[in-house]
Order: C-alpha cells, then sequence, then structure tokens
C-alpha cells in the first residue's frame, strides 16, 4: 500500500474500533464505571498494571479488586483500615500480589494526601517531545520510597530501562486522548502529541506487516519509532492509532487477507 491507501485503511480500523461497543470487553470498562476523576484514575491505574493475559481474566480480577476497594478506590486509598488492607492478603493476579497491591495502595495514599491528581507525576519535561521523561519521573517517584519492594519494578515499567512501557502508555492514552468516544481525556497537561503507542506483541506484529515499523525488537525504541511513523497520519494524534492496530491484532486476521477482503 502506498502512504495515502495505508492511512485510508488505518482510518477505517480506527473508526471501527474506537466506539462505545470497544469499552465493554477491554480493561477500560473498568474506570468507566466510575465518575469522580480520583476514582477514574486510581481503578484506571490499576487496570492498566493488572492488563497483562487473557482479557476477561484481567477484567474478572480488576472488578474483584474494586470490590475490595469497596467500590471506592480514592477513598480505599486514603482511609482504608487495617483491617480493609489484610483482606487484600489473598489478591493475585499473574505474578502480581498483595505485596505488590499495598505497596501501591500506600505510595498512592502518600502521594494523594498531598496532590489532587496523578497527572503531575507523568508531566513531562518542558518542551520535550514526547512523553519518556514522565514515565520515568513516574517510575522514580514509587522507587524512591523507603518501602519499595524491588519485585514490584517488574508491574511499573521505566523507558530507562529500554521496556516499550506498554501498559503505562495505555493507561495514559485513556487518560489523556478526549474524543468522547472510549478515551476519558481527564488530564489536560499532556498534549496527545506526546503520547507514546502501546506496543504489544500484537501491535508490534501488525506494525512490521504493514511496514510501520522495521525493528525486530519490542522495547521502548520501536514504540517511539512506530509512534513516529503513525504522526505523518496524524501528528497531533498518532495513538489513536492504537485502535486499528490492536483489533487488527485480536481479530487474528493478516494484513494480506484483510486488503484482499476489503478489495473484493
Amino acid at each position: 500500500m502506498n502512504p495515502v491507501q495505508l492511512k485510508l485503511f488505518l482510518d477505517e480500523k480506527v473508526e471501527k474500533y474506537n466506539n462505545r461497543n470497544f469499552i465493554e470487553l477491554d480493561p477500560i470498562s473498568i474506570p468507566h464505571g466510575f465518575e469522580l476523576k480520583q476514582d477514574i484514575e486510581i481503578s484506571g491505574l490499576f487496570a492498566s498494571i493488572l492488563a497483562w493475559g487473557n482479557r476477561k481474566t484481567i477484567i474478572k480480577n480488576c472488578k474483584r479488586l474494586m470490590s475490595l476497594f469497596d467500590h471506592s478506590p480514592y477513598d480505599f486509598v486514603l482511609n482504608s483500615s487495617a483491617t480493609e488492607l489484610k483482606r487484600l492478603e489473598g489478591f493475585v493476579h499473574r505474578t502480581f500480589n498483595a505485596t505488590d497491591l499495598l505497596f501501591i495502595l500506600q505510595a498512592l495514599k502518600e502521594y494523594y494526601g498531598k496532590n489532587e491528581s496523578l497527572e503531575d507525576l507523568f508531566v513531562p519535561e518542558k518542551n520535550a517531545f514526547n512523553i519518556r521523561s514522565g514515565l520515568i519521573h513516574f517510575h522514580n517517584f514509587f522507587f524512591s520510597l523507603p518501602y519499595a519492594p524491588t519485585r514490584s519494578k517488574k508491574h511499573i515499567s521505566t523507558p530507562y530501562k529500554k521496556s516499550a512501557c506498554k501498559r503505562l502508555n495505555m493507561y495514559l492514552r485513556w487518560m489523556v486522548r478526549n474524543d468522547h468516544k472510549v478515551d476519558f481525556g481527564i488530564w489536560k497537561k499532556i498534549k496527545t502529541s506526546q503520547l507514546v503507542c502501546p506496543l504489544d506483541v500484537h501491535v508490534h506484529k501488525i506494525a512490521l506487516q504493514l511496514g510501520l515499523t522495521d525493528r525486530k525488537v519490542s522495547n521502548w525504541d520501536t514504540a517511539e519509532n512506530l509512534t513516529n511513523t503513525l504522526m505523518f497520519f496524524d501528528k497531533e494524534d498518532p495513538v489513536k492509532y492504537d485502535f486499528a492496530l490492536f483489533g487488527l491484532g485480536i481479530e487474528g486476521n493478516t494484513i494480506e487477507k484483510e486488503l484482499f477482503l476489503k478489495n473484493t
């Protein structure tokens, strides 16, 4: 495909997946259960951190976690008692366990005790081209705390270590993009043009098939490289194409089959 055809193809896929029907079967359904800004931030953060593995299992475990929070995550962060925290001890999602959960809750309590929104933890350096420095700042806040367990680093990634930071980039898409369809757009200090495309194995595979990147390793440099390519199609909102790439990936169809069906 030439660049014009490719843009039309991707725009069509964005339109197909970036709608309210997408929400129910995606982890973003968890923060969509709340209205208070801080509830959306906190539930969204946990939903993104747990977004690893089968989506049905992810959503099931996220719903269980929100139930343990009495469906009021912000109030739970600030005011949970020792008894309420103790009931979290059996929570597990893959390698994420109660140690990680209690650490993140304590860090959030410390942060929200002085701040109104998580957004400031992610704001990149002045004139930064993308969100990289903001992600590093977010990671450094958590792991500068004296009680931070080393094991939890696998759940809060950083581009400083070359991680693609798929789950945190997805979370930022949720919080920053605002087209009144799927994403919330409740954060205003970060530009949509600074977001980096969430890169998982499915998105990476489709991006390679489409020639959007030629990088074979799924890391931060590849995520940046893919996003820079997507900026040719929409320089202000390149990450909207995450819907297209992710949607094509979960469909399980090859690009060749998609184009064949499109042209018959």
